[in-house]
């Protein structure tokens, strides 16, 4: 009966294990893999160590995939450290039209605010770069699409406006789908609104460097995102109003093999430069000190 006793502790004991607990042939206990350690790219299909891939900005090392980053993530790229102070965090969005769809509007805000832990789909504020002050307003795909609603508007208009009465460089990371459908309207005229702000701001001779990352889409593109007195933007970025589709429906005819893409805009003169990642912040630095601001 002890003996009996003893094998059913010892089977209940071995039950009792997790998997990644479990002897191995040779005695050594197999150690669990932590969730989310390896991740694949999109673009070249490489198996990644998700630490290098963050040590590298985000960017794949076996083909130079560019990952879609957050505001978050891109200020702390580009700023130096502990530098940037955000302004105007505070204005958050309303549902005027008391859009619903499969979901509320309000909801979706929600969501969007929990995921991203920001009211809005832009963050700004003034920060150095390589030690020159500007102000700075990034883009996040992650809320919403980085759809450009009233509020997106506003915050863009309102940080040109602070830069143009400090006279500093302006600098706009765009990451979006467009304007925001469920603003129907009032998204329409946040073009409007952000390109008359920049016109006020030029015709100050204030510097706005634009940076276009992937997607830069919609309204955006047909907007601020195109106004920069200089247009960086990411290698393979999809940068243009309409999808590719809807204008090969259009127009009937077959597009050329990435004409969306940030290398033919540069071949045609919509882009100045494609900058790496890497390089972006020194690009940045070296176009500010090439305006004399």
């Amino acid at each position: 009966m002890t003996g009996r006793s003893n094998l059913d502790r010892e089977m209940t004991r071995t039950k009792s294990r997790s998997w990644a607990e479990t002897p191995k042939p040779g005695g050594a206990a197999k150690k669990a893999v932590p969730e989310g350690l390896w991740l694949r790219c999109p673009a070249c299909e490489a198996i990644l160590f998700r630490r290098s891939v963050e040590s590298n900005l985000w960017v794949c090392p076996e083909c130079q995939h560019h990952f879609r980053i957050s505001a978050d993530e891109r200020i702390r790229q580009l700023t130096d450290p502990e530098s940037f102070e955000p302004f105007n965090e505070d204005i958050a969005p309303t549902d005027p039209l008391k859009f619903v769809d499969l979901k509320p509007y309000t909801k979706r805000l929600v969501e969007a605010q929990k995921k991203t832990g920001h009211k809005e789909a832009v963050i700004t504020g003034t920060g150095f770069i390589k030690g020159r002050k500007a102000v700075i307003a990034a883009m996040d795909f992650n809320f919403l699409g980085g759809s450009m609603g009233s509020v997106v508007g506003e915050k863009i208009a309102l940080a040109t406006e602070v830069a143009a009465e400090n006279d500093w460089p302006l600098i706009i990371v765009s990451s979006s789908g467009g304007a925001r459908m469920m603003e129907s309207g009032l998204s329409l005229m946040q073009m409007a609104k952000t390109s008359a702000a920049l016109a006020r701001f030029d015709d100050m001779g204030g510097l706005f460097i634009s940076v276009l990352t992937d997607p830069t889409t919609g309204g955006v593109s047909a907007s601020f995102a195109m106004l920069g007195d200089v247009i960086l933007a990411e290698p393979k970025a999809l940068i243009g109003f309409a999808g590719p589709r809807v204008i090969k429906q259009t127009i009937k005819q077959d597009l050329p093999e990435g004409f969306q893409r940030a290398e033919f805009l540069q071949d045609c003169g919509f882009v100045d430069r494609v900058v790496p990642r890497s390089e972006l912040r020194s690009e940045i630095g070296s176009v500010i000190d090439y305006a004399g601001k």
